[in-house]
């Protein structure tokens, strides 16, 4: 038997189960208000619900991953989603929809978690290569499923929800056949006196905290593109399908550039200064938006937002990975997806009230603003404590 999980597997699960969840998602707000009556006011609600399953799943997942057989953990996770989806093809109303959404917040959460603490497993390839791939797989599953979601939805909601099941179900065979390997089901046995006496290295602790809070706070900024965003580029009379058009732009970009990445890392080892350059993109497409009042300063916004994510997003987590000892990995790798899921609930509604209040032009302003004192903090952080961190394999 194999000793550890084949990267290629793990990575065949993650697309199965981005594909299946962006059958989901892009759907959310138009089914809810269009479909179901909802207001605006309550799905957001709804969705700020969704975000917080979506932290106590990774939260949950990351701790029970040290302790207990991931692999029955991840397969617990993939069952309580099919349990979900299988229900909303039988019912999808109201309010069986929106309970499911906080079913599937939790299943998600947990599975990406397990998902991401299993590539911690994986010694036969160098980290930052193994989270460089899953994100492609990961953002590969979202312009394949982003770009069927609209034509499938306006055929049959039904017929949507038994394909993400069906997706779900090739994730779950994966995962029976593939992911059952020694280094998953025994993982090494640490006693709880042991992990009572296990700490992190301060300078290791302060890297991490900033890392997280960097995350909550880009993510709040980076979702007024999924949200606010659509009806700032309408408003200006462009339409809804040229917005969309933007999102299978960026995840294009994002697939190719992961194969950039991942030969510049044949030469370029330092995964810092590519999260730096990562927050720095991030911040000038803020700037970008600012005076864009076309279509085209719009496309040259998400290009550089698009550079900016695909720099800094999988560095961070196999930066954490090379932080923490193995008895702990799947927690902090649990706390990056959920400071990455409050982000996320807090993000919509804060854009929300800032523009009621003030207008988008400021909104910009204060996201670029955020953003490069966040990369300051980074910036500050590591060269303060780098030379004394302790790595782990």
């Amino acid at each position: 038997m194999q000793k550890e999980i084949r990267l290629r597997w793990l990575v065949v699960g993650a697309l199965f189960s981005s594909i299946g969840m962006s059958f989901i998602w892009p759907l959310t707000t138009i089914y809810l208000h269009n479909r179901l009556g909802a207001s605006l006011t309550k799905v957001g609600v709804i969705l700020l619900f969704y975000s917080l399953a979506n932290v106590v799943g990774s939260v949950l997942g990351g701790r029970l991953f040290d302790r207990r057989n991931p692999y029955y953990l991840t397969i617990g996770g993939i069952l309580l989603s099919l349990i979900t989806l299988g229900g909303l093809i039988i019912n999808h109303g109201w309010p069986a929809f929106p309970i499911a959404l906080i079913f599937l917040g939790l299943a998600s959460g947990w599975t990406l978690t397990m998902v991401n603490s299993l590539g911690t497993t994986i010694h036969s390839r160098d980290g930052r290569y193994i989270f460089n791939m899953l994100y492609f797989a990961q953002n590969l599953g979202v312009v394949l499923g982003t770009a069927l979601v609209g034509y499938v939805y306006s055929t049959s909601v039904t017929l949507l929800f038994a394909i993400a099941f069906a997706l779900f179900v090739l994730f779950l065979i994966v995962v029976v056949q593939h992911y059952k390997a020694p280094a998953v089901t025994q993982p090494k046995v640490v006693s709880a006196k042991e992990k009572v006496r296990i700490k992190i290295p301060r300078p290791n602790q302060r890297i991490m905290l900033t890392f997280f809070f960097s995350l909550m706070v880009i993510w709040i900024m980076y979702t007024q593109w999924e949200s606010n965003l659509s009806v700032y580029m309408t408003g200006m009379g462009i339409p809804m399908k040229s917005y969309s058009l933007l999102w299978t732009l960026n995840g294009g970009l994002i697939v190719v550039l992961q194969v950039f990445i991942n030969w510049l890392g044949n030469y370029f080892s330092n995964l810092y200064l590519q999260v730096y350059a990562g927050i720095f993109f991030l911040a000038v497409s803020f700037v970008t938006l600012i005076f864009a009042k076309d279509y085209a300063h719009f496309t040259i916004a998400m290009i550089i937002l698009t550079m900016g994510e695909a720099t800094a997003f999988p560095a961070i987590p196999a930066i954490v990975n090379n932080l923490t000892p193995a008895a702990v990995k799947g927690k902090y790798q649990g706390m990056s997806n959920a400071w990455t899921s409050v982000g996320k609930a807090i993000g919509p509604l804060m854009g929300g009230i800032i523009i009621d209040q003030t207008s988008y032009t400021l909104l910009f302003i204060i996201a670029a603003a955020t953003i490069m004192v966040i990369l300051g903090l980074n910036v500050f952080v590591v060269t303060v404590n780098r030379r004394r961190v302790k790595t782990f394999k």
